[in-house]
């Protein structure tokens, strides 16, 4: 169930109660004004009423409110919200997600090494010196040294100081172009806007001519309107590129450094521990039903080796293309990888088993008229 299904059923159960509170506070309002104006009546020594008989008005115009009976509407409306709520949760949420869990072996070393390169990610330089030092595994620390550049990198761009960037930029020109980046152009137009904004316009210019003008052959709108701004210099901000002011550049151009920064490491833009946590989220509630599913038909959840259903994730998650048997209509596996056959078409294991009669003779190709044998197959990795 969409998240956005729980938000909408607890702003109904918020509002509800937002109503009620209203209400109860306004009818807690109107007797406690009723009681001061009885007070008042009973010390006027000019009214003709004695004590008595202005408790018992007081205990009528209470009685006539029917305070209870006006709290009970709202409050009754609100229980029942609460209640919906409370299903809807135990609907939504398995209380004991470990149903889902199995007992497969994990790599100790490498689930260590993840845990500890996520710390140096997150600039949890601290953290995950403690974790190597606790976890015995010190040959970790080598992940620490190119995220310590990449935060003060970072950190001296928090400061509006672009000088660690633009070196490290430069030094890593030719791989940036290789990824298609235009990183180092966008570090130096943000130091000229600075320079523009807070110097000089013959600075700006001298700026501009120097590490400006060698983009001008690829990017020369984005030069010219540039150089456009040279004629607000000192007034950006009420010119017509103002928008080049925003902060909202420094902390896309952060998230760009560090995305590239990852790139050249040979790693993804988003930490491995992540991108396992926020998969397993997703396809928790498939692997909670279904383990559910075979507990009640009393199947073995731990025996089996491979999932019957698919685990549909989204297209984030999916690092690698799928390969689906034209014959069998299988989805390639380890136990059952694609083959590329000597004609270039391409099946899965088991049906190149089938139709070489166990790998005993010659087939022909289901596509084509070319014929082979098991040993002249191999085996793709996607």
């Amino acid at each position: 169930m969409e998240l956005s299904t729980i938000k909408d059923a607890f702003d109904r159960v918020a509002k509800k109660q937002r109503l009620s509170s209203s209400k109860t506070q306004e009818v807690i309002d109107q007797i406690i004004r009723e009681i001061e104006q009885a007070l008042v009546k009973m010390h006027d020594p000019t009214l003709p009423m004695d004590q008595k008989s202005i408790l018992t008005e007081l205990n009528n115009k209470l009685n006539e409110m029917g305070p209870v009976n006006q709290l009970e509407g709202s409050q009754k409306e609100l229980n029942v919200a609460l209640s919906k709520y409370a299903k809807l949760l135990d609907k939504s949420f398995n209380p004991d997600i470990s149903k889902a869990y199995r007992n497969i072996d994990f790599d100790i070393h490498t689930i260590n090494q993840i845990i500890a390169c996520h710390f140096y990610r997150l600039g949890l330089f601290d953290l995950g010196d403690c974790f190597i030092y606790e976890a015995k595994e010190p040959e970790a620390i080598t992940q620490k040294t190119p995220f310590l550049e990449m935060y003060k990198i970072l950190e001296a761009m928090g400061s509006r100081n672009l000088e660690p960037a633009l070196n490290w930029a430069s030094a890593n020109r030719d791989c940036l172009i290789q990824n298609g980046s235009s990183l180092e152009l966008k570090l130096h137009r943000l130091q000229f806007v600075e320079i523009l904004q807070n110097g000089s316009r013959s600075d700006a210019l001298k700026y501009a001519r120097t590490y400006l003008a060698p983009f001008a052959p690829l990017h020369l709108a984005e030069i010219q309107k540039l150089m456009a701004c040279l004629l607000w210099a000192g007034r950006l901000n009420s010119s017509p590129y103002s928008e080049l002011l925003s902060p909202i550049h420094w902390e896309k151009l952060s998230e760009e450094l560090t995305e590239q920064f990852c790139s050249l490491l040979g790693q993804s833009s988003e930490s491995p521990l992540s991108v396992a946590i926020s998969a397993g989220v997703q396809g928790l509630p498939t692997l909670l039903k279904l383990a559910n599913v075979m507990a009640a038909k009393k199947q073995d959840w731990q025996a089996m080796k491979q999932l019957p259903v698919p685990v549909d994730l989204g297209r984030e998650f999916q690092f690698h293309s799928i390969f689906v048997c034209p014959v069998s209509r299988d989805q390639g596996s380890e136990e059952n990888p694609p083959m590329l056959m000597p004609c270039g078409h391409v099946l899965c294991k088991q049906s190149i088993v089938k139709l070489s009669k166990s790998s005993t003779r010659t087939f022909k190709c289901p596509y084509c008229p070319l014929e082979a044998t098991v040993a002249q197959c191999r085996q793709l990795h996607f």
